[in-house]
């Protein structure tokens, strides 16, 4: 595969500037190629680093997703023009953070996402649990999130901090959808104008402010609003165990509420994968 052209205009100062208020030790890196952004931040924590750091990779070679699986980052066919940059967006953002309650981060990311990309849902963008951007069930991007222990609590601090890294992979361009189990979707499906670069400086700012406020507030806050953007709602699910029923929306800790023929059964995000099934005739 031929590198990247190196033309590509990433706006690191300027996400910079728009999240060094909130985090003053924040810092933006913009690599060339790596295995992938989680696990290098990942391999930085257990190493004793904890730096407040957002990574992003114009290529990666060995992108995970959820549960083990791989996150493919597209076909060279897809690179577009010079000045696109690559055919998706992929990046890492990792802090040291103490929530009094973990519940729901990936939902609280997956929502500042989808209202940053599309403001207002005229696109359709939403959002299914636990992790995944979908535009007319096929998706956009997913969102893998791991911690690390950082060390002692810290004097008045409730609960210790951990290193949290958050991984966001968005199809920016076209790709194809041979060896995915859900048809892709991309940015440029609803935004013609899309680039990996222009995606990264409309996503980060909002983000910063919605895990700082997450840690703070946790989950609840954000319920209301991600009810209008699940797609999952009111529709039948299957989880990997064999639970089935209809959704019935997300609680305030973020999880799946599902109604079944024994009750409702709350799923959290760490115990199964969820898919739509089609609703009897």
């Amino acid at each position: 595969m031929s590198p990247l052209p190196s033309v590509v205009r990433w706006p690191a100062e300027a996400v910079w500037q728009a999240v060094q208020p909130l985090w003053p030790s924040f810092s933006v890196e913009v690599l060339p190629e790596i295995d992938s952004t989680n696990t290098e931040l990942m391999r930085r924590a257990r190493a004793g680093r904890d730096e407040c750091v957002l990574l992003v990779a114009q290529r990666q070679t060995a992108g995970r997703g959820r549960m083990g699986r791989v996150w493919q980052s597209g076909a060279e066919g897809s690179l577009g023009d010079a000045a696109d940059g690559p055919p998706s967006l992929m990046m890492s953002l990792g802090l040291p953070l103490a929530p009094r309650d973990w519940s729901g981060l990936s939902l609280a990311v997956g929502l500042s996402l989808a209202e940053s990309l599309d403001p207002g849902g005229t696109a359709g963008l939403g959002l299914k649990w636990p992790n995944d951007l979908w535009l007319q069930d096929r998706k956009v991007g997913g969102i893998l999130i791991e911690t690390a222990g950082t060390g002692a609590v810290a004097a008045g601090q409730p609960v210790p901090p951990r290193y949290v890294v958050i991984g966001i992979g968005l199809n920016v361009l076209p790709r194809q959808a041979e060896g995915l189990s859900t048809p892709p979707a991309c940015l440029r499906d609803f935004w013609p104008e899309a680039t990996a670069p222009h995606a990264l400086e409309r996503v980060v700012p909002a983000l910063a402010r919605t895990v700082h406020d997450f840690a703070e507030q946790g989950f609840a806050p954000l319920q209301t609003r991600f009810a209008t953007r699940d797609v999952l709602r009111g529709r039948g699910v299957r989880a990997s165990d064999g639970l089935e029923g209809t959704s019935l929306g997300v609680g305030a800790d973020g999880a799946l509420l599902v109604h079944t023929l024994q009750g409702t059964q709350a799923i959290h995000s760490a115990e199964v994968s969820v898919r739509p099934v089609a609703a009897p005739d």
